[in-house]
């Protein structure tokens, strides 16, 4: 009788991990394939990939983005995923965006990625910030859907990562 019941509740977790998503935090696997999504979209980046950044990125998604002027002033710009697989597709500039300490949340199929980054234009340093990633689990894997960010050109501490390497 008592392996009886094992037997049901273990069947039934079982089935239940199938089901709808749980409270509580993923597995380290599963983070590791969401940041993975996310660094393939800035290694696409720095090597000026359309075509890698497009494999991690849905292309109706958008992007949002806050750029802080100053104190008391701000911009908004929002632009489709699509958007920005064209303008690097174009090229012209040499893009890296570093992050670090990430904060990965994960329900099922929805992800949220919270992180510190710092960009690189041309070799210099252009403006640090923070990126608001949301993913979702498709056939193909974890998909960038849309982006928020913070661009902050000035009071930027150092990046905890040093320099860039050249």
């Amino acid at each position: 009788v008592l392996l009886a019941v094992f037997v049901a509740v273990l069947t039934v977790r079982l089935l239940a991990a199938e089901g709808p998503p749980q409270s509580g935090s993923a597995s380290e696997a599963e983070e590791a394939l969401v940041l993975a999504a996310v660094q393939k979209f800035f290694d696409g980046m720095a090597t000026g990939d359309a075509t890698l950044v497009g494999e991690v990125v849905v292309p109706e998604g958008q992007f949002f983005s806050i750029r802080y002027e100053n104190a008391e002033s701000f911009t908004t710009r929002t632009s489709t995923n699509q958007e920005f697989l064209d303008r690097l597709a174009a090229g012209g500039t040499d893009l890296l965006e570093r992050m670090w300490d990430p904060t990965v949340m994960i329900h099922g199929r929805l992800a949220t990625v919270w992180t510190p980054y710092d960009f690189h234009r041309d070799g210099d340093f252009s403006h640090c910030g923070v990126d608001s990633f949301n993913l979702v689990r498709t056939e193909e894997g974890w998909k960038i859907a849309n982006g928020a960010y913070t661009v902050e050109p000035s009071d930027c501490a150092p990046s905890p990562l040093g320099p860039p390497r050249r």
